[in-house]
């Protein structure tokens, strides 16, 4: 059943505030994370740039670099108090792997891996990255959300679109910033941000009317071949639904430097 939809959407906070404090592991989810399937459950992507977040703060080291994420969904990350921790499941000089979970209700909700990697120097024979898209400057403000569409974390992202549109079913390319911070009291990092945007592959490149059909994500996972950079994130994405209930998200994703990475989602895909 969809909730109601309501014009008036509440001030807009930061995603998370922290419990206690910034250097903590609880975090209080605000109505700024809910949306847009349903009002009580939080969009997968703010957790995921939590999990980063923690990520990025697991024993960090120069000269590394998160690689590759992926993020199980097991189940609705409702909104409210949810905790967060990271640790290093195999260290190693230049590859190690991480693991992360976010808990809420004293069950995980969310779980990841992450591969860490030493940097080396292939500045001079790069090469294979997707040509860039129109910048943010060439996009179209859609700030409306289309009919179905609840509010709360579509709201938070300032969104210009290149191709489509969130209630236009088919392919998307679309760039996003946020208007609100991850954690209260500090600025998101440029990877945080472009994970936030990363899970909204299938919305960007939604297969059908949100009134009629439910597509949501079993998991999300990114690619990365370069750190992103700035505020702006975009992804073009396209979506594959099979004739089984199941479906496949692929998308490019860019910085204003251009290509940066790749995202993938899994599908459930069910008739309301």
């Amino acid at each position: 059943m969809i909730g109601c939809v309501s014009d008036v959407v509440p001030e807009l906070e930061p995603y998370y505030l922290p419990l206690d404090g910034l250097d903590g592991s609880r975090f209080f989810a605000t109505f700024s994370t809910t949306g847009p399937w349903f009002a009580d459950a939080q969009h997968v992507g703010p957790p995921t740039a939590l999990i980063v977040r923690a990520l990025e703060r697991c024993d960090p080291r120069d000269g590394t670099q998160l690689s590759r994420i992926t993020v199980e969904v097991l189940g609705p990350v409702p909104a409210g108090e949810v905790a967060v921790t990271a640790a290093v499941e195999r260290p190693g000089k230049n590859i190690e792997l991480l693991a992360a979970e976010v808990s809420a209700g004293g069950r995980p909700v969310l779980r990841a891996r992450a591969w860490r990697l030493a940097q080396g120097d292939t500045a001079a024979v790069a090469s294979g990255e997707e040509p860039p898209i129109p910048g943010p400057e060439h996009g179209v403000e859609r700030p409306e959300r289309p009919p179905g569409w609840l509010p709360g974390f579509m709201d938070t992202l300032e969104w210009r679109w290149v191709r489509g549109w969130l209630g236009e079913p088919g392919p998307g390319t679309a760039w996003a910033r946020q208007k609100v911070q991850l954690v209260a009291g500090e600025e998101p990092s440029p990877l945080q941000r472009l994970a936030v945007v990363a899970d909204s592959g299938n919305g960007a490149a939604a297969p059908f009317d949100i009134r009629e059909w439910l597509y949501v994500n079993t998991e999300l996972t990114l690619h990365l071949h370069r750190a992103p950079a700035g505020e702006w994130m975009g992804v073009d994405a396209h979506t594959v639904v099979g004739p089984t209930g199941l479906g496949t998200v692929s998308g490019h994703l860019f910085d204003e430097r251009g290509h940066c990475g790749r995202s993938a989602q899994g599908l459930i895909v069910r008739p309301r």
